[in-house]
C-alpha cells in the first residue's frame, strides 16, 4: 500500500493495492496477521490562505534605468508576452551590472498586480547549498503557498503538478534569481492568468525564448548614471569637489555597478583616501582588480568568478588566451589564430562565452570584452596558462596582423619603398583585398588601426622585433593618406627602436626617416632632425641606393622649412640617387619635391617646368594621388607667378583629385590656397568659409596643430571685417 496525494483533494488519498483507490483513511478488511499501524495526516490546505512577499528589499537608491524598466513592462505585461496569460521575462547581462537590483525594483513597483504575492528563489544560494537543485526550488515556492513540508511529493514531475496546481486561481510574481540552466525555469512558472515569471540570469538563456519569454539585456551605467550611483553612495558634494576623478573612476568602472559600490565601500570608512588617489591605483590596469576588491567574495573578480567556473574547458581555454589579446576587439578569424584552433571551433566557444555574458558582440558584428571582463580573463591566464604562452599568443597575433596589414598596403600601391621581405608571408596568407566583395584596405586600416597599435604596443613590450619594425612599416600607409599624427608617430617610434635592437640598418634608415614626417608636423623638428640624421647613418651602412634616395628627399623636406637651396641639393641628390637605382617613381616624386624647393627659392619658371616633368612622370606610373599633389604644387606657383585665375583654375582641379584619392591633408592644405586666393580676389565669402572649414575639419580628424590656427582665422576679430566669420 503506498501514499500518495492529490491537491484536488481536501485529505490525501491511498492507492490499496487490491481494491483500488479510496479518498480518506483507509482499512484493508481481508486476513490480517501482525500488527497494524495507521498514518492519518492532517487535510491538505485549500484555498490561497498564504500571501508570500519574499523578494528582496532595495536598500539603496535605485538609479536611472528607466528605460530598461519601461522595457521590462512591456516583456512582461499581458500584451507584450508571448506566453499568453502570463508574462514571461528573462533579464540578462554580465555579472554585476545590476540585474537582481533591476527585478527587485520592478517587484516594488508592481507590488499592487500580484495580490497572491511575490515569491523568490536565490539560485546562487541553492547551488551553495543544494547544487542548484531546480527540486529543491520548486519546494521552496510550494512552501512560501502554504504547503507543508509533509504533503511536498517526492518527485520534481509531482512538485511540478501541485505548483501549477496551487498557482492556477492566483495571481503572483515568481523571481528565480541567478539561472544558469533554462531547467532551472520551466517547472516554475505560474499558471495563473496576470502572474508574471522573472528570470536574472548572467546567460542569454536563449532556449527559453521558445516557451515565450522575453529577453531584456542591461548594459553597464552610462557617465552620469554612474556619478548619481557614487553621489548616492558618497554625497553630492563629494562628487562635485572631484569631479574629474569621479569620472576617471566611472570610467575604470565600466559603468559597472558592483564595482562602483566597491570604489565607493573603499572610499567610506575611514575618508582617508580620495577619488583622487583612487582613480590613480586604479589607472594602473595590472593593479585594477585588486584594487575592486574588500576582501574574501566581495570582489568583481569573485563576481566574475562564478559565471567563469561555469564554463566547459574548452570555452574557458579561450577566454584565458583571449584575455591577453592586446587590442580591445577582435573577430572570430582574430580569436582562432590567438588559440591556435579553427575558425568554426571558435565561433562555437566565442558563442559559449557570448551567452555566458563575459562577450559582446558588437553592431558590427565583432567581439568585446567588457574592460573588467578582459582583466579578469588576463589574470586567470596568468594564473593557469603555462609560462611563455603569451608571448607565443601575441606572436601568432602580430604576424597575423603583419600579414593583413602588408596586403593592405599592397593593395593601396604596389610600387612602394619597403624593407621587409614578406614574400613568403603572403603567398600562403589569404588576401581579403584582392576580392571583388571584399574591404576598402584604407578602410579597414583605419577601423583596425586602435588594434594593430595595441599589438605594437604588446609585441614591443615581448621584445618580438621583427614583428614590431615589419608591422609599423607597413601601417604606415594607413597615415600616409589619414594623417592621426600621434598615433603614426607612437607606430615608427615603437618600428625604429624594434629596427634598432633586431640590428637592421636598412629597416631602422626607413623607419627614422618616415618618422620624421609626423614630427615635423607636429612641430617638432629638433626631433626631427636627429632622426634623420640617424637614418643618414643607417643608409649609408645599408648600402641600399634607393633607400639612400628615399631619405635624401626626406632630409630635403626637412630643409624645406628652414633653407630653400639645401633642399634643393637634398632633392637633387634624390633624383640622381633613384635614376641610379632605376626608382622611376621614385625619380618622379624627387623631381616633384625638387619643384616645389624650387619655387620657395624664388626660381618660379624652373619650378613649373620641374613640376610639369613630375606630374607626367606620375601619371605614366599610373599614380594619381601624387599627381594631384603636384596639380596643387603648380596651381601655387601659378599664383607666384601672378596668374591668379590659373591658379584658382588649378587648385580646384587639384581639390577634386584629391578628394577622390582621399588624400586628406593634402586636400586641406589646396582648400587652404584656394581660399587664400578666393579671399584675396574679392571672391565670395562663402565659397572661402567652406573651404577653410572641411580643412579645419580635416585638421582635427587628425590631431594637426593647423586645426587651432584655422578656427582662430574663422572666429578671431578680423574674420567679422573679412566676411568670413
Amino acid at each position: 500500500m503506498s501514499e500518495s496525494f492529490d491537491d484536488r483533494r481536501a485529505e490525501p488519498y491511498v492507492r490499496n493495492e487490491l481494491s483500488g483507490s479510496v479518498n480518506g483513511p483507509s482499512v484493508q478488511s481481508q486476513q490480517i496477521h501482525g500488527g497494524i499501524t495507521f498514518n492519518v495526516q492532517a487535510p491538505l490546505p485549500s484555498g490561497p490562505t498564504f500571501r508570500p512577499d519574499q523578494v528582496p528589499p532595495l536598500t539603496v537608491r535605485f538609479i536611472n534605468r528607466s528605460a530598461d524598466l519601461a522595457l521590462l513592462d512591456d516583456c512582461v505585461s499581458e500584451e507584450g508576452s508571448g506566453a499568453g496569460r502570463v508574462g514571461y521575462g528573462v533579464i540578462s547581462g554580465m555579472p554585476g551590472v545590476g540585474k537582481t537590483a533591476i527585478a527587485c525594483r520592478w517587484a516594488e513597483k508592481a507590488r499592487a498586480q500580484f495580490p497572491d504575492g511575490q515569491i523568490y528563489v536565490d539560485y546562487a544560494m541553492l547551488r551553495s547549498r543544494a547544487g542548484g537543485d531546480v527540486s529543491e526550488a520548486v519546494a521552496m515556492c510550494l512552501r512560501a503557498l502554504g504547503v507543508d513540508d509533509a504533503y511536498i511529493p517526492k518527485s520534481l514531475e509531482e512538485r511540478t503538478s501541485l505548483f501549477r496546481s496551487r498557482t492556477a486561481d492566483r495571481r503572483v510574481l515568481v523571481v528565480l534569481d541567478d539561472v544558469n540552466q533554462p531547467a532551472q525555469v520551466r517547472p516554475l512558472v505560474p499558471k495563473g492568468p496576470g502572474s508574471v515569471m522573472l528570470v536574472t540570469s548572467n546567460g542569454k538563456l536563449s532556449e527559453l525564448a521558445l516557451d515565450g519569454a522575453r529577453p531584456v539585456y542591461l548594459d553597464p551605467l552610462d557617465m552620469d548614471s554612474g556619478l548619481q550611483l557614487l553621489a548616492d553612495r558618497c554625497g553630492e558634494a563629494a562628487v562635485e569637489a572631484e569631479r574629474h576623478a569621479a569620472e576617471r573612476l566611472v570610467g575604470f568602472c565600466g559603468g559597472l555597478p558592483k564595482a562602483l559600490q566597491l570604489v565607493a565601500a573603499r572610499l567610506l570608512p575611514t575618508g582617508d583616501l580620495t577619488m583622487s588617489e583612487l582613480a590613480e591605483e586604479l589607472a594602473d590596469e595590472t593593479r585594477r582588480l585588486q584594487g575592486l576588491s574588500l576582501g574574501g567574495d566581495h570582489s568583481v573578480s569573485a563576481v566574475l568568478e562564478l559565471s567563469y567556473r561555469d564554463l566547459p574547458a574548452d570555452a574557458a581555454h579561450l577566454y584565458r588566451i583571449l584575455g591577453w589579446f592586446p587590442g580591445r576587439t577582435f573577430d572570430a578569424g582574430t580569436a582562432a589564430v590567438a588559440a591556435d584552433i579553427d575558425v568554426s571551433t571558435a565561433r562555437s566557444l566565442l558563442a559559449t562565452l557570448v551567452r555566458s555574458s563575459l562577450l559582446d558582440v558588437t553592431e558590427e558584428r565583432r567581439y568585446r570584452f567588457h574592460d573588467l571582463v578582459r582583466l579578469h580573463a588576463r589574470e586567470r591566464a596568468d594564473q593557469q596558462e603555462p609560462q611563455l604562452t603569451q608571448r607565443a599568443v601575441v606572436e601568432r597575433v602580430a604576424t597575423h596582423y603583419l600579414a593583413l596589414t602588408a596586403c593592405a598596403d599592397r593593395a593601396v600601391r604596389e610600387d612602394r619603398l619597403r624593407i621587409a621581405n614578406l614574400t613568403d608571408l603572403l603567398r600562403s596568407a589569404p588576401n581579403p583585398f584582392s576580392a571583388d566583395d571584399g574591404p576598402a584596405p584604407l578602410e579597414w586600416l583605419d577601423a583596425e588601426r586602435a588594434t594593430i597599435l595595441a599589438v605594437l604596443r604588446e609585441a614591443s613590450r615581448l621584445a618580438l622585433h621583427k614583428h614590431v619594425w615589419q608591422l609599423a612599416e607597413a601601417f604606415t600607409v594607413l597615415f600616409l593618406h589619414r594623417r592621426y599624427l600621434g598615433e603614426w608617430k607612437e607606430s615608427l617610434e615603437l618600428g625604429a627602436a624594434a629596427a634598432a635592437e633586431a640590428m637592421v640598418p636598412a629597416a631602422e634608415a626607413r623607419l627614422r626617416s618616415l618618422l620624421s614626417r609626423p614630427l615635423m608636423d607636429l612641430g617638432q623638428y629638433d626631433q626631427a632632425r636627429v632622426e634623420l640624421d640617424k637614418a643618414v647613418a643607417c643608409a649609408e651602412v645599408s648600402a641600399n641606393t634607393a633607400l639612400n634616395a628615399s631619405v635624401h628627399e626626406f632630409f630635403g623636406r626637412y630643409w624645406d622649412r628652414f633653407d630653400a637651396d639645401r633642399a634643393v641639393q637634398a632633392y637633387r641628390r634624390s633624383v640622381e640617387l633613384n635614376t641610379e637605382a632605376e626608382e622611376w617613381r621614385g625619380v618622379a616624386i624627387a623631381t616633384y619635391f625638387l619643384g616645389c624647393a624650387q619655387d620657395t627659392a624664388g626660381h618660379h619658371e624652373a619650378a613649373l617646368s620641374t613640376l610639369r616633368s613630375a606630374h607626367q612622370g606620375l601619371m605614366d606610373r599610373h599614380d594619381r594621388r601624387m599627381a594631384a599633389r603636384v596639380l596643387a604644387a603648380i596651381g601655387t606657383v601659378h599664383e607666384h607667378l601672378g596668374d591668379t585665375d590659373a591658379a584658382a583654375r588649378v587648385l580646384r582641379d587639384a581639390v577634386r583629385a584629391l578628394e577622390e584619392e582621399q588624400a586628406s591633408h593634402y586636400e586641406a592644405q589646396a582648400r587652404v590656397r584656394l581660399a587664400d586666393i578666393v579671399e584675396r580676389t574679392g571672391g565670395a565669402c562663402e565659397t572661402v568659409r567652406e573651404h577653410l572649414t572641411r580643412a579645419c575639419q580635416i585638421y582635427e580628424a587628425g590631431g594637426s596643430p593647423e586645426a587651432e590656427k584655422l578656427r582662430d582665422r574663422m572666429t578671431g576679430p578680423d574674420a567679422e571685417g573679412d566676411g568670413i566669420a
